[in-house]
């Protein structure tokens, strides 16, 4: 009887240091691993591709300049030569020619030709003249500018609405149009 006593208790003490060793391997094993997500977050903000406060400036053989800011460049892991870029300004000084200005909400920057794409909200301005739209294509190589979605063009005396407004930059000309057949372009005048 003695006997049954003593091993019922050695039972229950060796079933509770059982118990206590996958306790405390669980939740030991538990802590290394949010140990070693927190070294890893950690070293990924210290080698981090976020630059603050970017600008680039290119002029190319014609004598243009362009010159472009933004709030926050990103390099992208994939590419070295992509930066998307967030609260973004751009000048471009036409030789011959007047500034013009451009702001929008993201951008796409490339560092090799300096083509960029503008996201979100964007705004040219031209003299007088301001095209509002959601995404404009700018490629100095092509020499052109293309606003698309939603596009508005303002100036004193007219507003249009279109698909997409296409520029080329060297011989300023003009082209816009809608996606259908079947839309028209929209002009108001404002007299």
């Amino acid at each position: 009887m003695l006997n049954k006593k003593i091993g019922k208790i050695f039972l229950v003490i060796f079933l509770i240091l059982i118990g206590f060793y996958f306790f405390y391997s669980k939740f030991f094993s538990k802590d290394k691993i949010i140990k070693a997500e927190i070294e890893e977050i950690e070293e990924n903000l210290y080698s981090s591709n976020v630059i603050n406060d970017v600008s680039y400036t290119t002029k190319d053989t014609n004598g243009n300049e362009y010159l472009i800011k933004a709030l926050i460049g990103e390099i992208d892991f994939n590419n070295s030569q992509i930066i998307y870029l967030t609260k973004v300004q751009a000048l471009i000084k036409l030789k011959n020619s007047n500034l013009i200005t451009i702001t929008s909400d993201f951008g796409k920057y490339n560092i090799n030709n300096y083509d960029t794409i503008f996201s979100k909200d964007v705004i040219i301005s031209y003299l007088d003249n301001s095209i509002k739209g959601e995404y404009l294509d700018f490629s100095l190589n092509r020499s052109t500018m293309i606003i698309s979605r939603d596009v508005v063009y303002n100036n004193m005396v007219n507003t249009l609405n279109a698909d997409v407004i296409e520029m080329n930059i060297k011989t300023k000309d003009v082209k816009i149009f809608m996606y259908e057949e079947d839309k028209k372009v929209k002009i108001q005048n404002k007299n």
